[in-house]
């Protein structure tokens, strides 16, 4: 792609360019061969009027809403083709992969710690695959979260086909995306490329559960090339399906028991700093035993224990308070019992300077 933009003034000139031309500017060999052999096949008038029909957009590397994060990585996809719209609360993306095979330890898991990382305003990014993808982009509608998915197929062939339902909601509030023209089926060779696009979203990625000669292991080893995280839950020892992941920890990878440690790990740990919190005599309607819970509860999540420790309180005590202050909207949980004050005005999960 980039041999043609250097080479020539304009896509349409190098679209006309010989096959001489082509070699002149550097493309040669098998490149060579798959377009002029492929070319006289495609009539790109007939390609976008079965894009329009289809809902489908396509852009390239140089148009503004290419994700700048997978523009950078080595081997960006020239073209996308997508459903949907990229927004910019995706630059916060991590994605969720594993075995398609999962086991309700897996499934539970997932679910979650998606749906804290979908409250923290994470975007979820996964392959469509069965097993944890699903579970993934399905915890993320039904947490109003959004979701991105990155196929190996063209976008009107949905793989696997009991998914179609699950690929038009995602495509409504979040994302359906390929590297493919429109009718690409499901080919093998396909998924270790789509695998990179995967990570090249991502800040980075969490893996659940995954056997050793799993694909997620070529996630990985892209993942790692990019520079992206890579964060694994821990699984039995006598679980084939968590071979893959317990050895991905053993070589590095961040063992992750809540979405507060990947929060932490991205440095998306807090919540935006707030000029000061509402001082207790301008809340309406909050009892003594709820001010003084909430006084030792910050921007940074604190766990329901340690409330306990600071607070004095029973643990029965601290349980129901914290609820009552969430029902009115003071406090939230983000995960695994751990809780943070909500300012007056809608909170969002930014990056701590």
């Amino acid at each position: 792609m980039r041999l043609l933009e250097n080479g020539f003034e304009s896509l349409q000139t190098a679209w006309d360019a010989s096959a001489s031309d082509l070699r002149a500017v550097g493309i040669e060999g098998s490149a060579l061969r798959q377009i002029t052999e492929r070319r006289p096949l495609i009539d790109p008038d007939s390609e976008m009027e079965r894009m329009d029909k289809a809902g489908v957009r396509a852009f390239n590397w140089n148009h503004p809403e290419y994700p700048p994060a997978l523009k950078e990585i080595y081997d960006p996809p020239p073209v996308l083709y997508l459903k949907g719209a990229f927004a910019e609360r995706d630059a916060h993306g991590v994605a969720v992969i594993g075995t398609r095979r999962a086991t309700a330890y897996g499934r539970e898991a997932c679910a979650a710690l998606v749906k804290d990382l979908v409250a923290a305003g994470i975007t979820i990014i996964s392959g469509l695959a069965k097993g944890i993808d699903g579970i993934a982009h399905r915890t993320t509608l039904d947490a109003g979260g959004r979701t991105i998915a990155v196929m190996g197929s063209g976008i009107d062939v949905v793989y696997p086909a009991d998914h179609r339902a699950l690929a038009q909601k995602i495509s409504e509030t979040g994302v359906l995306m390929s590297e493919f023209p429109l009718g690409t089926k499901p080919d093998a060779r396909n998924f270790p490329r789509r695998n990179r696009i995967l990570s090249g979203l991502s800040l980075g990625v969490l893996i659940i559960k995954a056997p050793l000669d799993s694909g997620v292991m070529h996630t990985v080893r892209f993942a790692l090339d990019q520079g992206r995280d890579v964060f694994c839950i821990p699984g039995s020892i006598f679980s084939p399906s968590s071979l893959g992941s317990n050895r991905l920890i053993q070589d590095g990878a961040k063992l992750i028991t809540d979405a507060a440690d990947v929060l932490e790990e991205l440095n998306i740990a807090r919540l935006e700093q707030q000029p000061s919190f509402p001082g207790f005599g301008q809340i309406e309607d909050i009892e003594a035993e709820e001010a003084g819970l909430l006084q030792h509860i910050g921007v940074e999540p604190i766990h329901i224990d340690e409330l306990r420790r600071q607070a004095g309180m029973p643990v029965a005590n601290v349980s129901s308070t914290l609820s009552l202050l969430e029902i009115k909207g003071l406090v939230k949980q983000v995960g695994a019992m751990h809780y943070v004050r909500v300012r007056e005005t809608a909170a969002s999960y930014q990056p701590a300077n």
